[in-house]
């Protein structure tokens, strides 16, 4: 197996899921928190979460689930077959650096789409999903947009990223920012470089994540090698406007494959 980086335990692949019934449908699906749907009902009849503040028909509140884990959100069919196509890349790749699958593990948002793609990806390597070679970081997530964007269409993406460009510290309202964001990929990487060493690594997540988290890892890269900090440390220093506002620059397609570490 090549060696990684000085500052890094292992080397590290992502990738991003492969095309889920959000995209399919055009729709932005970026919670784990519960979310409000209002409706009209007589008091006494509906059930549920509801807020009641005085008698006959009137508009209330239901809670529904978690939507980034719902399983109505994972991969459609055409999906799958992009996820088992990177599961077949990922294995050529492995298989070119001689790399024995007992040394790979994949962690994975978890996300409904995500993890979806992770257990496609599992079975092409033949590596049981629910055995210790796969795990679920929470820090992997998609990044939260904020409740106006939730289930709105795929369009308004292009408003979160002007934004992004000229703050990346600044947050959409309710969501989060990609500083945010970066933190909190930060303590995932740290939590995967204690947990393993002398690993392939495969992040699959999101398309925002994973295009912020290679931009900071670009960046780490890009600092003096002979400075033998650790991961951790690296992301933390690169944490800064000029870098993180040209995340765009690393976005990926759906089910795209890329080593980065």
């Amino acid at each position: 197996m090549a060696t990684s980086p000085c500052f890094s335990r292992n080397r590290y692949w992502i990738l991003r899921h492969g095309k889920s019934i959000p995209n399919e449908q055009g729709l932005i699906v970026s919670s784990m928190e519960a979310s409000i749907v209002g409706s009209m009902c007589l008091v006494g009849v509906c059930s549920g979460g509801v807020r009641i503040r005085s008698p006959g028909y009137q508009k209330i509140e239901t809670f529904r689930g978690e939507n980034g884990i719902l399983p109505e959100y994972q991969l459609g069919l055409g999906g799958v077959a992009q996820a088992q196509l990177a599961g077949d890349k990922f294995l050529k790749e492995l298989n070119d650096a001689n790399i024995e699958l007992e040394n790979v593990r994949i962690c994975y948002s978890p996300f409904s789409r995500t993890a979806h793609t992770a257990r496609v990806v599992a079975s092409v390597l033949n590596i049981p999903f629910e055995g210790p070679q796969c795990k679920a970081f929470e820090d992997l997530r998609e990044r939260y947009f904020g409740p106006s964007y939730e289930l709105s269409s795929y369009e308004r993406y292009s408003e979160i990223w002007d934004l992004d460009e000229k703050d990346p510290f600044e947050q959409p309202e309710g969501g989060e920012s990609v500083a945010d964001v970066v933190s909190r990929l930060i303590i995932a990487m740290e939590q995967i470089e204690t947990i393993y060493e002398g690993c392939a690594i495969l992040i699959v997540s999101h398309g925002d994540p994973l295009q912020i988290l290679q931009t900071v890892l670009s960046a780490a890269k890009e600092q003096n090698e002979s400075n033998c900090s650790n991961l951790g440390s690296r992301l933390t220093a690169v944490k800064v406007p000029s870098i993180l506002s040209k995340h765009r620059n690393f976005a990926l397609e759906t089910a795209e494959l890329r080593a980065v570490l």
